[in-house]
């Protein structure tokens, strides 16, 4: 019998394939100037999905309408999960957002261009966003790395979670679909730090 899980407690997000573009990316792929379209805001603030959608593709696989999430980036980074990865025949390190250095690259097509992309494409290292609030309320520091106990039917811990912390962000933890997939977790379900 699963054992309910006790407060303070993190939301959890499961996160499937998407994409983030940097401008140059966005204006050769989408045409010179455009802008992202709105379609629902995400649950970290600014952050949102978009209307448009990409194709990426490897000489193995491919996958059709991969959602971008806005606002443009820095650098452009493609995520996924393990198995997505198989299916495209690329082996991406599992990595916190931002550090694509030395990760394999895809072929990327918009409605007005195709880009190869050299490197961007990663795994994205489970993790909990919180505010400094959040922080001292459950004893962590930003880069810290936790477990996290998930209940339920397929209850397991969750080790090598890194804690994010900054003002902007609001209280999760994502995961990838894999993950969410071992543990039987939905967007929503509330897991602890153990």
């Amino acid at each position: 019998m699963a054992v309910a899980i006790q407060e303070p407690c993190i939301p959890i997000g499961v996160s499937g394939r998407h994409v983030h573009l940097s401008r140059q990316h966005l204006d050769a792929l989408f045409g010179a100037g455009y802008e992202l379209k709105k379609m629902k805001d995400l649950s970290q603030p600014g952050q949102y999905a978009s209307e448009e959608t990409v194709d990426i593709m490897t000489t193995k696989g491919a996958f059709t309408r991969v959602r971008i999430l806005g606002p443009v980036r820095k650098d452009t980074q493609i995520e996924l999960s393990l198995s997505d990865a198989v299916k495209l025949g690329i082996n991406p390190p599992i990595r916190d957002s931002g550090n694509i250095a030395g990760s394999p690259g895809v072929v990327m097509v918009g409605p007005n261009g195709t880009i190869t992309l050299d490197q961007g494409v990663i795994v994205a290292l489970r993790h909990i966003h919180m505010t400094p609030a959040d922080a001292e309320r459950f004893g962590v520091k930003d880069k810290d790395i936790v477990n996290v106990e998930c209940c339920g039917e397929r209850a397991m811990t969750m080790g090598q979670v890194l804690v994010r912390v900054n003002e902007q962000f609001a209280l999760e933890m994502h995961v990838d679909t894999d993950e969410g997939n071992a543990a039987c977790l939905k967007t929503g379900q509330k897991v602890r730090i153990v």
